[in-house]
């Protein structure tokens, strides 16, 4: 016998496990009995009763060992259910979600005293939310188009589909092989993933926060993949400038906050040689941050959704770039010695400030005295970082969000360049 579907060891387990049935029934019954109609057949006695049913399907199954009792069971159950979908139909109901919880709550029943109850109660809380989302589900569906589906697909294919398929090692002569194709590709992933979310948030969550919430969140991950994906929404809606710029400078602040995080968990004697410069930067992005918001309510903070979530062309472009970007930042901290270090640090700072602030971390920590060139390492990474991403805006961004990037990246850059000469 299938060892996962063991009795129960002894009659208060099983009791345990039929109370448990029980519970899962009811609680799906009390949804259906808040949002039932009259001519509805299951309530919250029906569905307790079918996940009890469930129950005792399992039992004689499993302990009494009568498979055949445990599937006539199922099917008269299956027979009462399509009996009263026929019945509803004819009157011109022609939904059937009753039905189908009452199935689950049978199914749930038979999990619970078969020995699965934390899966029965984990899918008795994920149906009960579907159920209870009702009218927010529907109101989402009515706002997704045909193209966000495509878009879904393609998302899926490339993420899903192609990044496993991509070869997990480094390609280039030693000692500059550091070109990694997973890597690169993971890259496009994340910038495609990041671009297609904040379409999604604003689609899920409203207008009113999509934009925001996606820059914040994105900075956790990649406040340049974050910077790309709204400068390039910004071509199709140039009126959102400020609410775009919003979101761009909370990635950028949270990106400023992470650097000091990642450098505390290598070397905490680092962070005071770094936290004045990124407070340099921080604090003055953070109150611009604020400037836009209040500005922004009740007119600007409107955000549509825009119509293409998923620019696959120019997230490939960018990866091809980071690539690059990877192997010259090599060359240069094997070739300049201690000059290329800084060299290495700006370049690798366009792309990517995580790794360089790690490496340089780690640097100081094995060498405390080389702790003054790693914190000015990492802050030349990050202030070539903000550089790089203000010049993709530059470059991408319509000219209304240029212009406010523009002058966030200058007052960013003066603040951050004075706080570095104080240190």
């Amino acid at each position: 016998m299938d060892a996962l579907l063991a009795p129960p060891i002894d009659p208060l387990q099983l009791t345990l496990r039929f109370a448990t049935a029980l519970g899962l029934g009811v609680l799906l019954g009390l949804e259906r009995e808040r949002a039932k109609k009259e001519a509805e057949f299951a309530g919250v006695r029906t569905l307790g009763m079918l996940a009890l049913a469930g129950g005792l399907a399992a039992f004689v199954d499993v302990d009494l060992g009568r498979p055949w009792l445990a599937l006539a069971l199922f099917v008269a159950m299956a027979a009462l259910v399509t009996v009263s979908y026929a019945i509803t139909a004819e009157r011109g109901q022609l939904g059937m979600t009753t039905e189908v919880t009452a199935l689950l709550a049978f199914l749930l029943g038979y999990l619970c005293v078969a020995g699965h109850g934390l899966a029965a109660a984990m899918l008795a809380v994920a149906s009960g939310s579907l159920l209870v989302l009702k009218e927010w589900l529907h109101g989402l569906a009515k706002r997704i188009e045909p193209a966000d589906v495509e878009a879904t697909l393609k998302f899926a294919i490339v993420s899903v589909i192609v990044l496993p398929l991509v070869p997990d090692r480094t390609f280039g002569p030693p000692p500059l092989d550091v070109l990694n194709p997973f890597t690169i590709w993971l890259m496009v992933v994340l910038i495609s993933g990041l671009n297609f979310a904040s379409y999604l948030l604003v689609k899920i969550v409203g207008t009113e926060h999509g934009i925001g919430l996606t820059g914040l969140l994105g900075g956790l991950v990649s406040s340049t993949a974050v910077t790309l994906g709204f400068a390039q929404r910004s071509r199709e809606t140039p009126k959102q400038a400020a609410p775009l710029a919003l979101g761009i400078l909370i990635a950028w602040t949270v990106m400023f906050a992470r650097v000091v995080v990642l450098v505390a968990a290598v070397d905490r004697a680092l962070v005071p040689r770094i936290a004045l410069a990124m407070l340099g930067f921080g604090v003055p992005s953070l109150l611009i941050c604020w400037f836009l918001w209040q500005r922004g309510k009740g007119t600007a903070a409107s955000i549509s959704a825009g119509k293409n979530p998923f620019e696959l062309g120019q997230a490939i472009r960018f990866g091809l770039v980071f690539g690059v970007v990877t192997f010259a930042a090599k060359a240069a901290q094997i070739y300049l010695g201690t000059a290329g270090l800084y060299l290495a640090a700006g370049l690798a700072g366009l792309t990517d400030v995580d790794a360089i602030a790690l490496s340089m971390s780690q640097l100081a920590a094995a060498d405390p005295g080389s702790a003054d060139p790693a914190a000015h390492a990492i802050v030349i990474a990050v202030a070539a970082n903000t550089i790089f991403k203000a010049g993709m805006v530059v470059v991408l961004g319509a000219p209304p969000l240029r212009n406010l990037i523009l002058a966030a990246t200058a007052l960013l850059l003066a603040i951050g360049g004075l706080a570095v000469w104080l240190v």
